[in-house]
């Protein structure tokens, strides 16, 4: 079971913390709430996986897809305070280079 809790900052920044696992039945949900943000122009995302338990391939496309979306439309999809499960499935799919952590969800766009 997961549980996502989603805000939009006052910087216009959108934070969506998936809580549990994202494997299949969690990435659809996610690609809804992705989807849905940037229907609403929100196109700079962060996605805290600070209690993300477990990440599959599906949980991957979400985020990868995520990324080419906001990046379509001139923003970005970054992910913050990976678990060390996640960061285990990050490194041995090299995604590290498309995906790079990022220390917390406040500084994720400082550079």
């Amino acid at each position: 079971m997961i549980e996502f809790a989603v805000e939009t900052t006052d910087g216009g920044i959108g934070v969506v913390r998936p809580q549990g696992r994202l494997n299949m039945v969690a990435a659809r949900k996610l690609k809804e709430i992705l989807a849905d943000l940037v229907g609403r122009d929100v196109t700079r995302i962060v996605v805290d996986l600070g209690e993300t338990s477990f990440l599959d391939s599906s949980g991957l496309g979400a985020l990868i897809g995520g990324v080419k979306t906001t990046r379509q439309k001139g923003g970005d999809l970054r992910i913050a305070r990976p678990t060390e499960a996640v960061t285990t499935v990050l490194e041995l799919t090299n995604l590290t280079r498309v995906l790079r952590a990022r220390d917390s969800v406040e500084t994720a766009f400082d550079d």
